[in-house]
């Protein structure tokens, strides 16, 4: 028998747990530009999710132009331009494996049985 879940840890209500548009995507034309937390609270699961994403595609784009600047000739300083390469690699794995951690404890909770 699994235990009721006890309110020490506060009241969560819908907007706690709602994750909202992140960047362009889930969202219409006139809202992809700016993205808002769904609720007021500044520690939610949302904003700590769209704050990730977002540094992620900054480590992205970062690598991606160092890399082209490096590929033609324009990198002032190479080394650089391999480690945003590198921050980029390490955090598409890290991405990787949280993904892969979430989604195998998701599928845990789907299939935990309730009697």
């Amino acid at each position: 028998m699994i235990p009721a879940i006890s309110g020490a840890v506060g009241p969560l209500g819908s907007s706690d747990w709602s994750v909202g548009p992140v960047g362009g995507l889930g969202a219409d034309a006139t809202t992809a530009t700016s993205v808002a937390p769904t609720s007021g609270a500044e520690g939610n699961f949302g904003s700590a999710l769209t704050n990730a994403i977002n540094s992620f595609e900054q480590t992205q784009t970062s690598a991606s132009t160092a890399a082209e600047q490096l590929a033609t000739g324009q990198a002032s300083d190479p080394t650089q331009a391999i480690t945003a390469v590198e921050d980029a690699s390490l955090e598409t794995d890290l991405a990787s494996q949280i993904s892969s951690k979430l989604t195998g404890a998701l599928t845990t909770v789907f299939n935990t049985q309730i009697s």
